[in-house]
């Protein structure tokens, strides 16, 4: 029987990718057996307290569902947030709304589509300076069997080959970050 773990699972394992997000001063203290988030715990739950301010991050995917959360819980902790987008247009709109609710004036766009090679090169050549959280939150789920043009599979490339790819091709500045956070976010 293949047993089944969740996000309160996650936060138990020292290396989990949850538990590294969160700064090490927020953890101090506390006891990983009764840990105060769960299941139910919001976003904002999560970061009160936590000053991000001059943490610069990226969210893939964050024009739509919990992209957008995610980058509005990063703009009201202060932090630097680009959002990692196929559109534009609607990462423009998402800006102005968290920017609007959060008075973050830190929160940008960018177009990266991570199905695609090439502009996953413009991205990461045209990015400047360490980046301190990369959240790799986009994913496709469920779609028809396709190729990208590079001929890989449309569920696969942008699920794992696009991440992959925005996570090594800042390599450098990413280690110039000094502790900076890779935090891959996945669903069952």
């Amino acid at each position: 029987m293949r047993e089944r773990y969740g996000a309160s699972d996650l936060m138990h394992s020292r290396g989990g990718s949850l538990l590294s997000a969160i700064p090490f001063q927020r953890l101090q203290g506390v006891h990983l057996d009764h840990h105060p988030f769960g299941f139910q715990s919001t976003a904002d739950q999560v970061i009160a307290g936590i000053n991000l301010s001059g943490k610069r991050t990226i969210v893939t995917a964050a024009s739509s569902r919990i992209g957008v959360e995610t980058a509005r819980v990063l703009a009201s902790a202060g932090a630097d947030v680009t959002l990692a987008v196929r559109s534009l247009e609607a990462g423009g709109n998402v800006v102005a709304d968290i920017t609007a609710s959060t008075d973050n004036d830190g929160v940008h766009v960018a177009a990266l589509d991570l199905t695609d090679l090439s502009s996953h090169d413009k991205f990461v050549a045209e990015w400047e300076g360490p980046p301190h959280i990369l959240i790799n939150n986009a994913g496709v789920m469920r779609s028809p069997r396709a190729d990208t043009p590079h001929g890989w599979e449309l569920q696969f490339a942008p699920n794992h080959l696009g991440h992959f790819a925005l996570a090594t091709g800042p390599h450098d500045a990413l280690a110039d970050a000094h502790g900076a956070r890779i935090v891959a976010v996945s669903s069952s």
